[in-house]
């Protein structure tokens, strides 16, 4: 005779069918990565899409200078404009990881771009430390208040967290290449700028103005610590006659097995030795005053003298002439 009893072994399939979905783990959503390599100055330049918006941030664009003409052009910001064009991207954000001694930001020049092409304005984000960077070169090269003051559109604080479509980018502070640098984590790929360079290389030079060894080491150190899967997407990669071929990224893992500076092993101490005494022999970057008299300002161009000529200026060396 039937009792009208059920088991709970009879209920199991039911019970699984209105358990709600939500609750079973889901992978982490990645970004769509476009990389563009720009040969002179060796730079990688990062297009970053979330694939359902297609809502992109641009980080670290170049901007074409040369310095014995003192001609600048756009071929390389123009491919970066091509390739938003042709897959259909929403630019809403241009991103730097820091005041670039090396190269000229092509962030204003893009940004002026995009809003005639699409119907936003891109901002034009950077680490809130700028200001000190600003400061200092505005003092040096004598720029004017108004030519560097509210550049930038979205100063980052640490750790400051904000949306790209579906996708979620965490600012991270890595100081030590220079004081105002930042990278930015989006799903398991960090774009760290200049603190950590492609293995064979380590990482960047630390003897800037606000740069700091020890910082550096730190910073490194915060990106070695996360999951060995991560990629670490590099700001620059040099050719070489063992390598011919440049690299945009290496994971977590690769760096702490090969990493000259920071593989597994290496104490504080050795690197800051190491950083410094390579450091002592480096030149300043070719680049070096046209670029920060322009990526001080977001790439924007020096306001034009009562002549109608936009001046950058070059300190001249005396190699200890007197007269």
């Amino acid at each position: 005779m039937a009792t009208g009893r059920v088991s709970s072994k009879d209920l199991q399939p039911a019970i699984e069918r209105r358990l709600p979905r939500s609750i079973e783990p889901q992978p982490m959503k990645e970004p769509i990565i476009h990389t563009l390599y720009e040969r002179r100055t060796g730079t990688w330049q990062y297009i970053v899409s979330d694939s359902s918006t297609k809502t992109t941030v641009i980080i670290d664009p170049v901007l074409d200078y040369d310095p014995a003409t003192q001609l600048i052009t756009t071929e390389t910001a123009d491919s970066i404009l091509s390739l938003v064009k042709e897959k259909g991207l929403r630019v809403e954000m241009i991103l730097e990881t820091h005041a670039h001694a090396d190269y000229l930001t092509a962030a204003s020049y893009l940004q002026d771009r995009l809003a005639r092409d699409q119907d936003y304005r891109p901002l034009v984000g950077i680490g809130k430390r700028i200001e000190q960077v600003q400061k200092l070169f505005s003092q040096r090269y004598q720029i004017r208040e108004e030519e560097y003051q509210g550049v930038f559109d979205k100063l980052l604080d640490d750790n400051e967290v904000f949306s790209l479509g579906e996708l979620k980018v965490t600012a991270l502070h890595l100081p030590g290449h220079t004081p105002d640098h930042m990278g930015y984590m989006i799903g398991d790929n960090v774009f760290c700028g200049d603190s950590v360079l492609n293995a064979d290389f380590g990482t960047a030079r630390a003897d800037f103005p606000g740069g700091d060894a020890t910082d550096l080491f730190n910073s490194g150190r915060k990106l070695l610590s996360l999951s060995d899967h991560v990629k670490i997407w590099t700001g620059h990669d040099y050719l070489t006659e063992q390598r011919n071929t440049a690299v945009p990224f290496m994971s977590v893992r690769d760096h702490k097995r090969a990493n000259k500076h920071l593989k597994d092993g290496l104490t504080e101490e050795e690197f800051v030795a190491l950083r410094n005494q390579r450091d002592a022999t480096l030149a300043a970057p070719r680049l070096f005053h046209p670029s920060l008299q322009m990526n001080i300002r977001a790439g924007r161009l020096p306001k034009p003298t009562a002549s109608g000529q936009r001046i950058l200026q070059v300190p001249l060396k005396l190699g200890g002439i007197e007269w």
